[in-house]
């Protein structure tokens, strides 16, 4: 079964920065598209940001460019999403997904992680 679990989110003031980690047990990590999600309340999730296999092709929301990297670690199966000059607009629950293996439909999800960002 595999099993994802997010850490790092947490309140911080606009223009801080943020680092959010996702450890992945089960499965061959290395093997899949991984990706970041948020949904703000009342909002519907949306896409953060995606990386392929080895990490050397990333895909960002228009919101995160500039601001955030994704980046992997397959020998240790993480993901991590380092947050730059946070907005109150980015306050969110921020969801570690593990993609299927066409790449493009989401196949496992993690429990999510609080971003809260003050003015």
């Amino acid at each position: 079964q595999v099993q994802l679990v997010e850490s790092g989110g947490g309140l911080v003031q606009a223009g801080g920065s943020l680092r959010l980690s996702c450890v992945v047990s089960g499965g061959t990590f290395s093997r899949y598209v991984m990706g970041w999600f948020r949904q703000a309340p009342g909002k519907e999730r949306e896409f953060v940001a995606a990386l392929n296999w080895s990490g050397g092709r990333t895909y960002y929301a228009e919101s995160a460019k500039g601001r955030f990297t994704i980046s992997r670690d397959n020998a240790k199966s993480t993901v991590s999403l380092q947050m730059n000059n946070l907005k109150p607009e980015d306050t969110a629950v921020y969801y570690c997904a593990q993609y299927d293996g066409s790449g493009s439909t989401v196949g496992y999800w993690g429990q999510g992680t609080q971003v809260t960002v003050s003015s």
